[in-house]
């Protein structure tokens, strides 16, 4: 059922009780093997987030993109879903202090809005959508983009760890809160166009949004595009012309 938002206020007030829930839920589970460091930015850097959501989580979205976890140089130091810095500052206008982890490794400190890395993913993403959109308000009145996961993991040696990676023990529960907090975002945005970037999260979409009732998943496209990685050699073919040429195929853009 839909959650019955009678204003904006009510919109707001539900996106950040879906967070909170959500950062609660996963700071309770352990996490063993290969990960030896896990972040939670929800946690400490949760003010640019909340700002985030209060600028941009307004109103029905057409299109919702779900991103796999936070890139390292990325939401990992400033809380905003492919937050590559540059971009956040300069065209979503959003800056905000940023905490530190509890334990930090020592090779990926924390530095917030004062990192000097370029989180590649996010820099793609973002730049395509400011050159598509003369401004983030009008980008995101049809628009949103999110994490399916919003933990970081690091091996010993401070190498990232994907949450595909988990053994299902422990990636289970991890993924039933993210679950829950995803079907939230599609109950409040009610978007007509779902979008993966990248695989991983092309299959949480096609489950999760096989649990909403039979009339809420009338209308619904779901796909994905190229995840922006740098690892990926045909993102680094021509990322931008790759994700566009999905976009307008798929109908979301025109």
């Amino acid at each position: 059922m839909l959650f019955p938002m009678d204003s904006p206020h009510d919109q707001l007030d539900e996106l950040h009780r879906l967070t909170a829930e959500l950062a609660d839920r996963v700071d309770r589970l352990d996490f063993g093997g290969r990960v030896a460091y896990t972040y939670n930015p929800l946690r400490y850097a949760a003010e640019p987030y909340k700002r985030y959501l209060d600028r941009f989580g307004r109103g029905k979205k057409e299109i919702l993109f779900l991103g796999m976890n936070p890139g390292p140089w990325g939401m990992a130091q400033i809380g905003i879903p492919f937050g590559e810095i540059n971009a956040a500052r300069n065209w979503l206008k959003l800056e905000a202090p940023v905490e530190r982890p509890a334990q930090e490794h020592p090779k990926r400190p924390v530095e917030g809005f004062d990192c000097s890395r370029s989180e590649v993913s996010g820099r793609r993403l973002w730049g395509l959508f400011s050159e598509e959109f003369a401004t983030p308000e009008a980008f995101f009145a049809d628009h949103f983009v999110a994490n399916y996961c919003p933990l970081v993991f690091m091996e010993e040696s401070g190498k990232n760890f994907t949450p595909d990676k988990l053994p299902k023990a422990e990636s289970a529960p991890l993924f039933t809160a993210c679950d829950d907090h995803l079907e939230g975002l599609l109950h409040i945005f009610r978007p007509r166009f779902l979008l993966g970037v990248g695989k991983f999260a092309y299959k949480q979409l096609l489950r999760v949004a096989g649990r909403l009732p039979v009339e809420e998943r009338k209308g619904i496209t779901i796909d994905s595009i190229l995840h922006p990685s740098p690892a990926s050699p045909a993102a680094n073919r021509g990322w931008a012309a790759a994700a566009k040429q999905k976009l307008h195929a798929v109908g979301a853009w025109n």
